[in-house]
């Protein structure tokens, strides 16, 4: 018992010291950034969702990717490890951000992956960067209000913190113990964006060219109508319709149940995409 106690500890303690290692800070744009790599092999940014971090969105399966590809997973203003700027969220500033990091890190093309939220940022940095973007997964994702369930612009403009599901607090204030002021300021950072949310226009998408993987659930946030018009306006795009919700595919900490054998075939339809 006492050597599978020491043995535990040891393990605890050696995680955390290897996740340190892998964090790093930039300064960009007037932000000082947090992000890690992971793994080795052609850069793939991962750009996490509202309320969110690199950990609970991707967490488990950041080691599947790390397998083929040098994994840059960051966090955006307001977000986990960075802290917020004295300006509003916005999909193009998270864009010239993430564009700027990459200039910094001296990446002239990276493949870049999306979720929710982090998906519209992807739109916006192959717009806005197109020569920056090799491969792009845009992972429930929207590009205009229409995209959402009926009713969730409206639930927005009255969302409490304390509607907002416990493991995204929990995660927030892992990586900012005791901070319950940062943790209100990132929720009313995202309200106020997607309160007031603009479209992003359908020759704005059109003029994507990179290859386009879309990916929804069937039964989540994001409409599957609305995915399947998204892959529709990308020339070079393909659509996956998944059998679960909102994030469920990549194992997002909200996610009802475990499933691992779906995500690793997500992550193996990724990485055939990707390569």
């Amino acid at each position: 018992m006492k050597h599978a106690m020491l043995t535990a500890l040891f393990l605890t303690v050696t995680t955390g010291i290897a996740a340190q290692e892998k964090g790093h800070y930039a300064e960009v744009n007037g932000l000082k950034m947090y992000y890690e790599i992971h793994g080795s092999g052609n850069p793939l940014v991962l750009l996490h969702g509202g309320g969110s971090t690199i950990e609970s969105n991707y967490g488990r399966i950041i080691p599947l990717l790390a397998k083929n590809h040098k994994v840059i997973a960051v966090e955006l203003q307001a977000h986990g490890h960075t802290a917020d700027r004295n300006q509003p969220l916005s999909f193009e500033q998270d864009a010239d951000d993430v564009a700027a990091l990459l200039k910094k890190l001296s990446i002239t093309k990276a493949d870049i992956m999306g979720f929710s939220n982090g998906g519209t940022t992807a739109m916006q940095l192959a717009i806005r960067h197109p020569e920056l973007v090799g491969r792009l997964v845009l992972a429930s994702a929207i590009y205009s209000r229409e995209g959402m369930f009926p009713g969730f612009f409206d639930y927005m403009k009255g969302a409490k913190l304390e509607e907002m599901p416990q493991p995204l607090k929990d995660a927030y204030l892992k990586a900012n113990p005791g901070d319950a002021k940062g943790l209100l300021n990132m929720f009313r950072r995202d309200v106020e964006r997607m309160v007031n949310f603009k479209d992003i226009s359908e020759e704005s998408v059109k003029s994507i060219k990179a290859p386009v993987l879309v990916i929804n659930g069937d039964k989540e946030a994001v409409q599957g109508a609305h995915a399947l018009k998204l892959s529709q306006l990308i020339a070079n795009a393909r659509l996956i319709i998944l059998p679960c919700g909102h994030g469920d595919y990549i194992g997002e900490i909200c996610a009802p149940k475990m499933d691992a054998a779906m995500h690793q075939r997500v992550v193996g339809m990724i990485d055939d995409f990707l390569n």
